[in-house]
């Protein structure tokens, strides 16, 4: 079974994520089909990079996250095949394997720049175009044979690189700039307020270094949100667009918003992706 690692690591009595049970037919060739990225803080924070392909998502873990910049190699990890539905998962895995927060940060569709796609995996080399908020045009995940590769993780150590086109930035840091969700533009914290903060009074995925101050940080901020909302007799909601959080998960000043979105000077495709992801529709309808 595709999906089998990935029911090995769960328990879905204590998770929220899909169980994977519903069968998917994915298009062949070079069809456009599903992608998604999801920003998920857990014992420390990553991107989880998902293509469509068999009925499953292939799913690389990129720590640093995708960069616009053809000049920057990502490192991407391959991890377990997620199913299909995960590509629509945002909430708080509360325990167990990943547990923390994971959040939409994009999703489109990705096309295959070849014809055989489980060659071009075979071989390391699978070019392919995106189109989704903040992700779009040329890109090519290329298997390493150093680093990783040497270290008792063959076959794992993948690399995320964009090619240079009009969606290509050196300047542009896609992460800093568009931090939130595509699906409830909300930030961690707004994400975990949904939930039940105080799960992670104590025992929190990550406890020390960056990423446990910055789950105190969230955990701290979830739970004033729960508390003003009970005070005023209101429910917890995003508070929309144009806000972000330094690339991580505290809210600061705006920077995804239509209004905001002021372009680099001299910087045509930066232009692009900033106006890209000021179409995003609204909360709940949908791509």
């Amino acid at each position: 079974m595709a999906l089998e690692k990935y029911k090995s690591k769960r328990d879905f009595t204590q998770s929220p994520e899909p169980t994977g049970d519903t069968p998917r037919r994915s298009p062949r060739g070079r069809t456009a089909r599903f992608f998604c990225v999801q920003k998920h803080l857990a014992s420390h924070l990553h991107y989880d990079f998902r293509l469509e392909h068999n009925g499953v998502l292939l799913s690389w873990a990129v720590p640093k996250g995708p960069s616009l910049d053809p000049a920057t190699k990502r490192l991407a990890m391959h991890v377990e095949d997620h199913p299909f539905d995960y590509g629509e998962f945002e909430g708080v895995i509360p325990s167990g394997y990943g547990a923390g927060i994971v959040m939409l940060w994009d999703r489109g569709t990705w096309t295959p720049e070849v014809d055989d796609v489980d060659a071009a995996l075979a071989k390391g080399d699978l070019k392919f175009t995106l189109d989704g908020y903040k992700l779009k045009g040329s890109w090519v995940l290329v298997r390493t044979k150093g680093g990783y590769a040497s270290r008792g993780q063959e076959g794992r150590s993948w690399l995320l690189i964009k090619h240079r086109d009009e969606w290509s930035s050196g300047e542009l840091d896609i992460a800093e700039f568009a931090p939130l969700s595509v699906k409830s533009e909300g930030d961690f914290a707004e994400i975990l307020s949904q939930e039940n903060p105080d799960i992670w009074r104590s025992n929190r995925p990550a406890q020390s270094g960056e990423t446990g101050a910055l789950f105190e940080r969230i955990v701290a901020q979830a739970m004033q949100m729960r508390s003003g909302a009970r005070d005023s007799g209101s429910e917890i909601r995003d508070s929309g667009p144009g806000t972000r959080h330094s690339g991580l998960g505290i809210r600061g000043s705006k920077r995804q918003s239509r209004k905001s979105a002021a372009p680099l000077k001299g910087a045509k495709s930066a232009k692009a992706v900033k106006k890209s992801v000021a179409s995003r529709p609204k909360p709940g309808r949908g791509r």
